[in-house]
């Protein structure tokens, strides 16, 4: 029975794209270690869902971020692509069953991975949340990745409510590859005002790594990439008066292509090792360590010459004012496994630093009038993380049981930082002119908004598996964890799976789980311009410590807490696989950032020169049902040549209740909406309702190739009022690439994302910003149109 799971799993795990003469997958290749603690387990086997997407499957994608190969080989990952929304442009998020961006936990070679300093504070998907940044990790160094759908707090702690991602890296002694690809939009972009071609957004990446052998049976794998990305721009022209008076001669002449509205530019430099040091006692030391640099930079909207934000002796034709952050991230991490005794002991240290130093150029501080400065250092952001471990697991014969019963022990030390260092004075101050003070599109923290907060957390956790018989395995987790911000919170799962027949096996969990309020959402503070309703406003958030909120009623954020219930079927025959798997998430106390409160009532309490003001707080209670299902199917023809077909597909709902406000603006006449409909439509429809990923793989000889067709369901881009909702009809996208083995050692292919060109739904006239912003940030495959690379990879 095992093996009969076992060989059809390499089926669904294993493809062929992206080396014509792939190597077959052997049972090392799939033997999982997420979600589970006993050794073996391959990802048919488990107790709860488990997608391996595999290097090749990773690659196998004109794009090489890791965020967007995820988004096209998981069905329940979404990863939109959002601009105009400040620093988020440059470190986008991504959610898991449509939950937040910081309800999955990431992991790095079992370790928890740090999170970025960025938090999501406008209008995009994961509003109010601070997550990972997975596109630290180039996918050159990865081994393969393994997602757990299934609530997972009661075995890994805060956070793994919707799932934990676990990066494994590539472990090699010997061999190497490097790979370089270049590509761009060849596209034509459909607009309300006519069509338009556009030949950009080049991209060339340059990705190597290499084995290196250490001692005996050691190994040391270096991986590095250089990504060079080029802006895309898919707004529309501005019909706008740009000049006062009316009728300059000026507009004539004026380009209208003004705006830039798509991906930024981006230059990445990443370095990452990974070491492994086995010794004849059966102990092993290992480490890895990452690093990456990135500069990028995003446009804001467009000052015309007329508007008042503008200085017309610095420019007389307006300006587009530029966010350029530079992100430095980096983490270390080792350990030791010893054996100790009947017990394998892990011992571990890994520490984590995300960066972000804010540029805006471009710009001005229009108090400062015409000896404003055109570029200011805005400030910056940091987050840091020290997490230690310490685990024990051994197996106990168990005459009753079918086998012995493995027991997990451990205990977890994590240390967190978070700071905000002030901007250079011209950035933020108030000078003799009238005017918003500050760097245009992006006013600089100031020290009262300085932050250096840290918080520390310890946690122990038991875990057991068994199986009870032949057919019935067991799992029981519990998990006890200490804050010393928030308190304490204990957390328990229970997960089963019974095999009915050789070929059908029955899975099910259910599980509590909580996510602590991240220190940004305690701490952050800072004054930006924000459009709400397309006015702006400059707009204080603050955090629930300081006066100002506690005047608006702000309290303590506690931590949210959740229940997940999971049912599932899992089937395997020959060559084919398919597994389904029906889910309920209940989270309770969700952390949000509140409305924008502009009021009078609410300017009345708020500090001089900020007329709107937002906090964070445990705002609602949330209910997400749904169900993935996967399958997979391998076969070869004779003088044709090998196939795998794949098939994935997830429906998601999720609903809001219990929407809370605070006694104090409950008691203001009107009360202002805390939480309101375009936030709360945002949670429950702004991510697809249901999304296909439908693959063929073939290969014969030198030859391969591959085409992918994704589906991405409705999508709703919601505003204040129904009238101004934009819903976002299923999109299809289809990729194609094809590939030839040169010589043994090169492979060249190419391929094309999009190759139909296709665009989500135009946001309708009126709702458009006069046209400038054709589409939605909301679209979940984006709005660039079709990108068409050529690869070339050369392996050792």
């Amino acid at each position: 029975m095992r093996t009969l799971l076992t060989s059809t799993a390499i089926a669904l795990v294993a493809t062929s794209a992206g080396i014509a003469q792939q190597p077959a997958a052997t049972t090392d290749d799939i033997i999982v270690v997420t979600g589970t603690r006993s050794e073996g387990r391959t990802a048919l086997q488990t107790l709860a869902p488990v997608d391996v997407i595999s290097n090749a499957q990773l690659e196998a994608n004109g794009s090489t971020e890791l965020n967007v190969a995820l988004n096209y080989a998981v069905p329940s990952f979404s990863f939109p692509q959002p601009s105009l929304t400040d620093g988020t442009d440059s470190v986008r998020p991504a959610t898991l069953r449509g939950l937040g961006p910081d309800q999955t936990l990431t992991l790095v070679n079992g370790k928890r991975r740090h999170v970025s300093a960025l938090i999501n504070l406008n209008g995009s998907v994961g509003r109010g949340s601070a997550a990972v940044d997975l596109n630290t990790i180039p996918t050159s160094a990865i081994g393969a990745v393994e997602v757990l759908r299934d609530g997972a707090a009661a075995q890994y702690g805060s956070d793994a409510i919707a799932g934990v991602i676990n990066v494994r890296l590539r472990e090699a002694r010997e061999g190497g590859g490097a790979t370089f690809t270049y590509g761009q939009n060849v596209t034509t972009v459909p607009l309300l005002s006519g069509d338009r071609d556009e030949r950009d957004g080049e991209t060339f990446t340059a990705a190597a790594w290499a084995g290196l052998p250490l001692g005996a049976d050691g190994f040391l794998t270096i991986s590095g990439e250089f990504r060079d990305r080029s802006s895309t721009n898919r707004s529309g022209p501005d019909p706008r008066q740009q000049y006062e008076p009316a009728g300059d001669p000026r507009e004539a002449g004026f380009d209208r292509l003004n705006h830039r509205f798509g991906n930024p530019n981006a230059r990445d430099i990443t370095l990452l090792a990974n070491a492994g040091i086995p010794f004849a006692n059966g102990n092993e030391l290992y480490g890895f360590a990452s690093y990456q640099n990135r500069e990028a930079d995003s446009a804001g909207f467009y000052r015309r010459a007329l508007d008042p934000r503008n200085v017309l002796a610095i420019y007389p034709d307006g300006f587009l004012p530029l966010i350029a952050p530079e992100v430095e991230d980096y983490s270390v991490g080792g350990g030791l496994r010893a054996e100790l005794g009947e017990w394998s002991a892990d011992a571990s240290l890994v520490y984590g630093r995300n960066q972000i130093d804010y540029t805006i150029r471009n710009t001005l501080n229009t108090t400062l009038g015409a000896a404003s400065p055109t570029e200011f250092y805005a400030g910056q952001l940091a987050y840091s993380q020290a997490v230690a471990n310490f685990d024990l697991v051994r197996q106990y014969a168990v005459d009753a049981f079918a086998s012995p019963l493995n027991v997990g022990l451990g205990l977890e030390a994590r240390f967190e930082n978070f700071e905000i260092g002030a901007g250079e004075p011209g950035s933020y101050i108030q000078g003799a002119f009238p005017g918003a003070p500050g760097s245009q599109v992006f006013p600089g923290f100031q020290p009262s908004n300085e932050v250096d907060a840290s918080r520390q957390s310890f946690s122990a956790y038991i875990d057991l598996e068994a199986d009870l018989t032949d057919r019935l395995t067991v799992s029981v987790a519990g998990r006890y964890e200490n804050y010393s911000d928030f308190g304490d919170t204990l957390n328990g799962r229970l997960a089963a799976r019974f095999e009915l027949t050789d070929a059908l096996a029955l899975r099910g969990s259910v599980s509590t789980g909580f996510r602590a309020p991240s220190l940004h959402q305690s701490f952050f503070t800072s004054t930006a311009t924000v459009f709400t309703g397309g006015v702006p406003f400059e707009t204080g958030t603050f955090p629930v410590s300081s006066p100002v909120a506690i005047a608006l009623g702000a309290t303590p954020l506690e931590a949210e807490t959740s229940v997940n219930y999971s049912l599932g079927a899992v089937f395997a025959t020959g060559g084919f696989a398919l597994t389904i798997d029906a889910y309920r998430i209940e989270i309770d106390d969700r952390i949000l950032l509140s409305e924008n409160l502009n009021s009078p009532e609410v300017q009345a309490i708020l500090p001089a020169g900020v007329t709107s003001a937002r906090f964070f707080l445990n705002a609602a209670d949330s209910t997400t049902e749904g169900v993935d299902i996967v399958a997979s199917y391998g076969w070869s023809v004779d003088n044709i040549g090998e196939f795998n077909a794949t098939f994935g597909y997830n429906y998601n709902t999720v609903e809001l209740s219990n929407i809370q406000s605070t006694g104090v603006l409950s008691s203001l006449t009107p009360p202002p909406t805390i939480f309101g409909r375009q936030a709360t439509l945002r949670l429950e429809e702004g991510t697809p309702r249901d999304k296909f990923i439908l693959g063929l793989d073939w290969s014969r000889d030198r030859l391969g190739g591959f085409v992918r067709a994704t589906r991405f369901g409705e999508t709703l881009s919601p505003g204040t009022a129904p009238a101004s909702d934009v819903k976002l009809s299923e999109q299809w996208v289809i990729d194609l690439e094809g590939n030839i083995d040169i010589t043994e050692r090169v492979n060249f292919a190419l391929g094309a994302n999009n190759v139909f060109d296709s665009y989500p739904d135009n946001v309708p006239a009126g709702l458009d910003f006069n046209g400038i912003l054709p589409f939605s940030s909301f679209s979940p495959a984006g709005f660039n149109g079709r990108y068409v690379y050529g690869r070339l990879r050369v392996n050792w």
